[in-house]
C-alpha cells in the first residue's frame, strides 16, 4: 500500500503553490518568490508539515524540473547559434566564474578559513541560480534583451563549470578520506575515467542525431500522443542517469541532448509535451528550495547570516558589474547582468553536500553555506523589482536626457517622420526609386541599429520644429508622417499646415477613428493610408490565389476594394458623430459591394 504520508506531503505542497504564488504575483513580487515563501512556511522551521530528511528528498526529486528547464532551453539553441554565443559564455561566464570564486576566496581567508575550504567555497560561490534568473527572465520579457542573453551566456558556462568544479573536490578532501566515485566510475582506473564520460557524452549526440528522431517517427506513427510525452521524459531520464553514472551534471547532460535535437522536426513537439511537467517541477524545485531553509542556523547567528548574505550579493554584483564595465557592456544592461547573477545557485546544494562528505568544509560552515545561498535565491526576485522599478526607469530617463539631437547635413525633398515597422518599408521602398528621403527617428537604440546595418538616420524627434528647419522643411515637397503615437500625429500635422502650408503631408493611419480625426485636420483621404488594410488584402488576394481564384481578378476586385472604401470615408465623415446613420451607410454600402462583386462574377462565367 502506498504511505499515505506521501499523499498528504503532495497536497501540502500543492496547496502552498496554488494559494501563495497568485498572491505573490498579485503584488508584483513574480511566482519565484511566492514558491520560496510557500516553502519557507510549510517547512520543518516554521509550520513543520513538510522536511527533515523527506524534504531532502522532495529537493532531488524537484532537482529534475531544472534539468527539463536545461532540456528545453538547449532546444532553443541549435549548434549554429550555440557556436556564435561562444565569445559571451566562455568571456563573459569565464571571467565572471573565475574572478568571483578569487574573490570569494580571498574574502574565506581572510575570515580565517584554510586554503583548501577557501578554495571549495570560492567555487561554490561562484555559481548563480540557472532556475530561477531564467524563470524570472521569461516571466518578465527581459530575455530578449542583451541583458538577459549575457545572464544566460554566464548561466550556461556555470552550468559547463559545475564539471571541472566536481573534479577537483576530490583533490581538496582531507588526507586518508576515502573518494566516492559515481555510478561506473568507481570500477575503473584514473586513465579511463576521463574516456568513459567523453564517450558519454558523444553517445548522447550520436543517439540524438540519429536513434532518438527515428525512435520519435516510428512512435508519431501511433498517434498516441502520450506516447511521444513518455518518450520524451525516457529520454531525459535517461540522459540524467547517464550523467549521473559517469560523474557529470545531469543538467548539463540534457542540455547537450536538447541542443543536439534542435534541429529535429519533433522539437516543437517535444516542448509542447514537456511544458507542463517543466512548469510544475521547477515550482516544486523552489518549494523545496524554500523548506530546506534551517532557520536554527539563522536565529542562532541572525547578524552572521545577514552579513554574509548582504556581503555576497553585493560582492557577486560588484564583480559582474566591473566585468560587464570593461567588456564596454552599457546601458541598463549591465545591471541587469549584475543583479540577476547575484544570488548563489542550487547546484552549491550539491557541492556542498559533496564537500561536506569530503571533510573539505565542516558540517557547521556547510549549514552555514546553505542557508545563506538559499536566502539570497529568495532575495534575488526583490534585486529584479529593484532593477525593473527602480533602476530600468531612471537609467532610461537620463540616457534619453544626455543624447542630443543629431546635426542634420543634409535636405531632401522628402522628409520621413519614423522609420520604426512601417516606416523602414516605405522609406526603403521610396530610396529603391531613387528619391532621396530625410529620415527622422525618436528612438536612439533604434538608430544606432539602422546604422549598424548602413541606414543613414538622424536621431531627434520630428514634432520638434527646429528639427524640421534644420532638415529643410521649406525647401522639402512632402512631409511623410509614419509615427505610432497619435497625439504626436495630429500635433505634427497641425503646426506643419500652420507654419508650411506649401508642404504635402502624407499619413499612415491606424484605425477609422484615426483617419476622421485627420481629415478634420484637412488630410484629403487620397494623402492617409490605413497601415492595417492594405497588408490584409495582399494576404487576403494570396490566400485566394491558393484557393484556385484567377490572380488577375483578384488583384483587380482588391483595387475595387480600395476604391469602395475611400468613396465611403467620404460618405460617412459628414455624421460619423451620428451612429444610427453611420450603420445605416456602411450597411449599404456593405450591399452595394456585395452585388458589384456578384454581378462581376456573372460577367466572368458569361
Amino acid at each position: 500500500m502506498h504511505d499515505p504520508n506521501f499523499f498528504l506531503s503532495a497536497f501540502i505542497y500543492l496547496a502552498a503553490a496554488v494559494l501563495l504564488v497568485p498572491v505573490a504575483h498579485r503584488l508584483g513580487l513574480g511566482s519565484v518568490l511566492g514558491y520560496l515563501i510557500g516553502g519557507a512556511l510549510i517547512g520543518p522551521f516554521v509550520l513543520g508539515w513538510v522536511g527533515g530528511a523527506q524534504g531532502e528528498e522532495a529537493l532531488h526529486f524537484a532537482e529534475f524540473g531544472v534539468v527539463i528547464m536545461l532540456f528545453m532551453i538547449g532546444l532553443e539553441l541549435e549548434p549554429s547559434r550555440l557556436w556564435r554565443m561562444r565569445g559571451p559564455i566562455f568571456g563573459l561566464g569565464g571571467m565572471q566564474v573565475v574572478f568571483t570564486a578569487l574573490a570569494v576566496m580571498g574574502i574565506a581567508l581572510a575570515c580565517g578559513l584554510e586554503y583548501k575550504p577557501a578554495i571549495a567555497t570560492g567555487m561554490i560561490l561562484a555559481l548563480s541560480s540557472t532556475a530561477i534568473v531564467i524563470q524570472t527572465l521569461q516571466e518578465k520579457a527581459l530575455m530578449r534583451t542583451d541583458g538577459g542573453a549575457d545572464s544566460f551566456a554566464v548561466l550556461l558556462f556555470q552550468d559547463i563549470a559545475v564539471i571541472p568544479m566536481l573534479a577537483v573536490f576530490p583533490l581538496l578532501a582531507t588526507s586518508g578520506t576515502t573518494t566516492e566515485h559515481h555510478g561506473w566510475l568507481q570500477e575503473l582506473p584514473h586513465w579511463a575515467q576521463p574516456l568513459v564520460t567523453l564517450g558519454a557524452v558523444v553517445a548522447i549526440v550520436i543517439a540524438g542525431q540519429f536513434v532518438v528522431p527515428r525512435g520519435f517517427a516510428i512512435l508519431a506513427k501511433t498517434g498516441l500522443r502520450e506516447l511521444l510525452t513518455a518518450a520524451a521524459l525516457l529520454l531525459i531520464v535517461g540522459v540524467a542517469l547517464l550523467m549521473t553514472q559517469v560523474g557529470l551534471s545531469p543538467a548539463l547532460g540534457a542540455f547537450v541532448a536538447g541542443v543536439v535535437l534542435a534541429g529535429s522536426h519533433y522539437r516543437h513537439e517535444l516542448e509542447s509535451n514537456l511544458e507542463p511537467f517543466k512548469g510544475l517541477l521547477l515550482g516544486l524545485f523552489f518549494l523545496a528550495v524554500g523548506a530546506s531553509l534551517d532557520f536554527s542556523v539563522i536565529a542562532a547567528k541572525p547578524l552572521l547570516v545577514a552579513v554574509l548574505v548582504l556581503t555576497l550579493i553585493v560582492l557577486k554584483t560588484v564583480v559582474m558589474f566591473v566585468i560587464a564595465t570593461v567588456l564596454k557592456i552599457r546601458g541598463s544592461h549591465r545591471w541587469l547582468l549584475a543583479l540577476a547573477l547575484a544570488q548563489g545557485g542550487e547546484f552549491a546544494f550539491a557541492l556542498l553536500s559533496m564537500a561536506s562528505q569530503q571533510q573539505i568544509l565542516d558540517a557547521e560552515n556547510a549549514k552555514l553555506l546553505v542557508a545563506v545561498v538559499a536566502l539570497s535565491m529568495a532575495v534575488t526576485p526583490l534585486l529584479f523589482i529593484l532593477y525593473e522599478r527602480v533602476i530600468a526607469p531612471r537609467y532610461t530617463a537620463v540616457s534619453k536626457e544626455e543624447r542630443a539631437p543629431d546635426t542634420i547635413d543634409e535636405h531632401a525633398p522628402v522628409i520621413l517622420a519614423g522609420f520604426g515597422r512601417f516606416g523602414n518599408f516605405l522609406g526603403r521602398f521610396m530610396m529603391s526609386q531613387g528619391v532621396k528621403v530625410t529620415v527622422l527617428e525618436s528612438d536612439p537604440d533604434h538608430v544606432d541599429m539602422l546604422r549598424a546595418f548602413g541606414f543613414k538616420v538622424f536621431y531627434g524627434g520630428a514634432t520638434r520644429l527646429d528639427l524640421l528647419h534644420a532638415a529643410g522643411i521649406e525647401q522639402a515637397c512632402m512631409l511623410i508622417i509614419a509615427l505610432a503615437d497619435q497625439s504626436k500625429v495630429a500635433r505634427l500635422v497641425t503646426e506643419v499646415r500652420e507654419k508650411y502650408p506649401s508642404v504635402r503631408i502624407l499619413v499612415r493611419a491606424q484605425d477609422y477613428d484615426h483617419r476622421f480625426e485627420l481629415l478634420k485636420l484637412g488630410i484629403e483621404a487620397e494623402d492617409m493610408v490605413h497601415e492595417q488594410m492594405h497588408s490584409a488584402l495582399v494576404l487576403a488576394t494570396r490566400a485566394l490565389q491558393a484557393l484556385g481564384k484567377p490572380a488577375a481578378a483578384m488583384e483587380e476586385a482588391a483595387r475595387k476594394w480600395r476604391r469602395y472604401d475611400d468613396e465611403t470615408m467620404h460618405l460617412i465623415v459628414p455624421v460619423q458623430d451620428d451612429f444610427d446613420a453611420y450603420a445605416s451607410i456602411v450597411r449599404e454600402r456593405r450591399i452595394q459591394l456585395t452585388q458589384l462583386f456578384e454581378k462581376d462574377r456573372a460577367e466572368v462565367e458569361k
